[in-house]
């Protein structure tokens, strides 16, 4: 059996780090054998984790070409012996240079290891039958034996890609509510001070503008988080109730004599309850999603949004009295937003049935009303089961 030369050819010392990577090299393999392509693929997600650059995994795909198989198997000699110029002409035209210092980057990583003739040139010495006898060249074999360790190291590099971009999405959608909901606060309520919201969001925006990381995206959502309570507590939810007609014409593009019809009713339904503000519908929609499934069309007024509510109840295990005394303490169109609310929450909500009847109780006394639970389901906040 071939002695492999772990020696540096020339000036190179050997190094503690150098007898360290021979050793790893050495180690027992994880698998017999492994798809070279899958391994180098897996190392382009788990780069960051290796310390190499783009440039260098250039090189190491040219490098694993010149490997005749397709798999990296333990049984066989796993030592390439490319010229630089051919290893540069696989690596787009790179200059020997900058091939050589990419080269001293991936052993440094311990991703391939160097077997150096005594003129430190690459070759294969054949035997009298002309098999290879000897190699010198740079050895394969640490990327079978981190086959999984990359492997691992790529699985986590994406969840924690995927938690960055579900955590910019949740920042971005939050962003755009505060925006939508202080440009709702200035038309409806001039009298409250948002320049300091305002200036707030604005600052927020030009964060957004260049890459962030995750603590600091972090950082950026709970400044969103207390910007929405700030936004929440100037708006007040009694402005949510104003004039009814006036929120219907703001949000819908109906007909003037559906928009009046829609207003009588209202204004009759809040003078029996007075003190249960109504959110305007569209943020209820937009709170709670989970609802329009089971609708042909999205509702366009509150009686439609009443109706589907009574229509959901029964399916979502709230019975007709829960639903008829929620009706009555707290005014149909309450009531709807109270069951889109939890139909919203369902999987979180041991007992919808219970949870209804509680929010009917705490109407009856005055204490619940629906804005602060549509806000919070804006804010992705999930509401306390109740039993």
């Amino acid at each position: 059996m071939q002695q492999m030369t772990t020696t540096p050819f020339g000036r190179r010392p050997v190094t503690a780090a150098l007898i360290e990577r021979v050793q790893a090299a050495r180690a027992p393999v994880p698998l017999p054998q492994a798809d070279k392509w899958e391994i180098f693929r897996a190392l382009c997600t788990a780069r960051r984790a290796f310390g190499v650059s783009d440039r260098d995994l250039t090189v190491l795909n040219a490098l694993i070409s010149f490997h005749p198989s397709d798999t990296l198997s333990d049984d066989e000699n796993l030592v390439v012996f490319p010229s630089n110029r051919a290893l540069a002409e696989r690596a787009h035209g790179m200059a020997e240079s900058t091939l050589r210092r990419h080269l001293s980057a991936l052993v440094a990583a311990g991703l391939i290891l160097r077997h150096d003739s005594p003129n430190g040139k690459r070759y294969a010495a054949r035997g009298p039958d002309g098999q290879i006898a000897r190699v010198f060249g740079l050895d394969l074999r640490p990327l079978l034996v981190q086959a999984r360790e990359i492997a691992a190291a790529a699985a986590h590099a994406r969840a924690e890609a995927e938690q960055l971009r579900r955590l910019r999405e949740e920042v971005v959608l939050m962003k755009r509510d505060a925006l939508k909901l202080v440009e709702y606060g200035r038309e409806h309520r001039p009298d409250a001070d948002w320049s300091d919201v305002q200036a707030r969001l604005t600052a927020v925006q030009k964060q957004m503008r260049r890459k962030m990381s995750f603590e600091a995206l972090s950082m950026l959502a709970g400044e969103l988080r207390a910007l929405h309570d700030v936004v929440h507590t100037l708006l007040d939810t009694r402005i949510m109730s104003g004039n009814d007609a006036q929120n219907e014409r703001h949000y819908h593009n109906s007909k003037t004599d559906n928009l009046e019809s829609e207003s009588n009713e209202k204004q009759q339904s809040h003078a029996s309850h007075p003190t249960h503000a109504v959110p305007p519908l569209e943020l209820v929609l937009k709170a709670c999603p989970d609802i329009l499934p089971y609708t042909d069309a999205p509702p366009r007024h509150w009686h439609q949004l009443v109706s589907l509510a009574g229509f959901l109840h029964g399916m979502m295990g709230i019975s007709k009295n829960a639903w008829d005394e929620a009706q009555s303490l707290m005014g149909p169109e309450v009531a709807a937003v109270a069951v889109a609310g939890i139909m919203q929450r369902i999987s979180d909500i041991r007992s919808p049935g219970g949870y209804l009847r509680a929010l009917s109780r705490k109407a009856a006394t005055g204490s619940f009303s629906p804005g602060p639970m549509i806000m919070a389901l804006l804010r992705h906040e999930p509401q306390a089961a109740v039993s």
